[in-house]
């Protein structure tokens, strides 16, 4: 076992205070990185260190794997935690820290990548007889092929990117004449978000549920699920509400998706924090979607109704030590809901929104919790995903959580952006959403601007948002020129620069 000392967190934000906070009540020292754009954000300042590790842009900061590797080495932690996003389901990146005689907080790299590939994956799990979505075996290379796949599981069809994540590179397609089309925009999108431009093909469930299970392995081999949550709202195939327990699945469902979900990650030899997705249909059968090899963004529901603290268990996991907690040991006390906050404008398709938080005041009482890491007076950055914050209220049972989370909305104060909180409320008290009859498809068919009573005429010109956004780039610009922080010292951490 070697016991971590120092950790650098190879991340910003939210993510990065929530592992910091962590971090600390184990009694661990904390080295926060970030960009020109993050100088003044709340989790450089909470870190008992930082360092600058390059300008804005995050190909030239936070996705700067050998830049961040080297300023682990220069403040002398033991280990690096990605967080979510950025580098961390990066294999290659897991390996080269391993190579650098530094723990990752994470998985091994082998498991990153089996996992990664979404039709390796299917093969590895399909030794333990999972339930598996109709549809390609192998990657589609050309239309031709993908014709030929298509008629024969049916449509509609998905085309999903082989290296995808987030719904970069997903495309529903309705009808053969439609499918050329589809597949150049999803090949064009998977080589933009991840360099691999590799596709398959699988059957569209249209009616359907996304239930994702959280699990927990050691280097032992010793795995455990920590139950469901149910993560169906979304909009462009991205989560914007989760909740835990799901209102849907039976003690024995539980069980038996549990029990799968445990063997996806055997098939893997997993080790860590990370979540196996299923796909649930209204007949109540449910398939391996995939398994995602990092700490999830919605993991707080999991944390409210386990009483567990899931990064420190990622740490002493990374240590090296054997999971001390039992199945038997483990209940669902409550009820959780998480919305994220984004800097987005529901009346003009979830575009991001930019400017200053001149108002920011989170709701505070009980069961009410609040990941953030922006302050008022705070630029959203335009160079990263534009999420503020996660609003998470815990209740005793889902009626009470649903009425907490209303109330947690109403007291959340945000001025100078739009943001997706009034969607977030009017989700929660639709009635497909309190009967538990919702499914991924409620944006498409249920939301509307207008429902919100939002002007719409504001934010409709793409041509003004692109204006604004081209403004604060050339502004952001001159940060390139600002002189070097090298050796300025505060109260109880140090700030300089690691890059030229």
């Amino acid at each position: 076992m070697r016991k971590i000392k120092k950790i650098l967190i190879a991340n910003r934000g939210e993510i990065a205070l929530r592992v910091m906070h962590s971090a600390k009540e184990m009694g661990i020292t904390t080295v926060a990185i970030f960009s020109e754009a993050d100088k003044n954000s709340p989790y450089v300042r909470y870190a008992d260190e930082a360092i600058c590790i390059g300008p804005p842009p995050s190909t030239e900061s936070y996705l700067n794997g050998d830049n961040i590797i080297e300023a682990c080495k220069q403040a002398g932690a033991d280990a690096i935690h990605p967080g979510y996003g950025f580098l961390s389901e990066n294999s290659g990146f897991a390996r080269k820290v391993a190579e650098a005689n530094l723990i990752f907080i994470g998985p091994s790299p082998e498991s990153m990548e089996l996992m990664g590939s979404k039709l390796a994956a299917k093969e590895a799990v399909s030794k333990y007889n999972i339930p598996m979505i109709p549809g390609s075996k192998n990657l589609i290379s050309n239309v031709k092929e993908a014709k030929v796949v298509a008629k024969d599981i049916g449509y509609p069809v998905l085309i999903k990117a082989s290296a995808g994540g987030g719904g970069k590179g997903m495309r529903v397609v309705w009808k053969e004449a439609h499918l050329e089309e589809e597949m150049k925009r999803a090949t064009s999108e998977a080589v933009s978000a991840f360099g691999d431009g590799a596709v398959f093909l699988e059957k569209f469930i249209e009616y359907n549920k996304h239930i994702e299970f959280q699990i927990l392995g050691d280097q032992q081999g010793n795995v455990i699920h920590l139950f469901e949550r149910e993560c169906s709202i979304q909009r462009r195939h991205q989560k914007i509400i989760e909740e835990a327990p799901s209102t849907v699945l039976t003690a024995e469902l539980r069980e038996e998706m549990g029990q799968a979900a445990i063997n996806v990650a055997k098939s893997c030899g997993y080790y860590s924090a990370g979540t196996v997705e299923f796909i649930f249909d209204q007949n109540n059968n449910y398939y391996f979607l995939e398994m995602n090899t990092r700490l999830q963004v919605e993991h707080p529901v999991t944390e409210a109704i386990t009483g567990l603290d899931l990064v420190k268990e990622q740490i002493k996991i990374a240590e090296g030590r054997k999971l001390d907690i039992r199945p038997e040991d483990l209940h669902i006390t409550g009820h959780a809901i998480e919305v994220r906050v984004y800097a987005e404008d529901p009346s003009n398709d979830f575009l991001p929104d930019v400017g200053k938080l001149k108002r920011y005041r989170p709701p505070q009482g009980p069961g009410v919790r609040v990941d953030d890491g922006f302050e008022e007076g705070m630029e959203i950055p335009i160079y990263y995903d534009p999420m503020i914050s996660k609003l998470i209220v815990s209740a005793k049972n889902r009626e009470e959580a649903i009425n907490r989370m209303t109330k947690a909305i109403e007291d959340y104060e945000i001025s100078g952006i739009e943001t997706t909180l009034d969607f977030c409320k009017f989700v929660i008290n639709h009635k497909v959403f309190i009967d538990g009859t919702f499914n991924t498809r409620f944006v498409e068919k249920y939301f509307s601007p207008e429902k919100l009573d939002l002007s719409s005429e504001a934010g409709t010109d793409e041509l003004k948002v692109a204006a604004v956004i081209a403004s604060k780039l050339s502004e952001q610009h001159h940060l390139r020129h600002i002189p070097d922080w090298d050796g300025r010292s505060f109260n109880k951490w140090r700030f300089r620069s690691n890059y030229q």
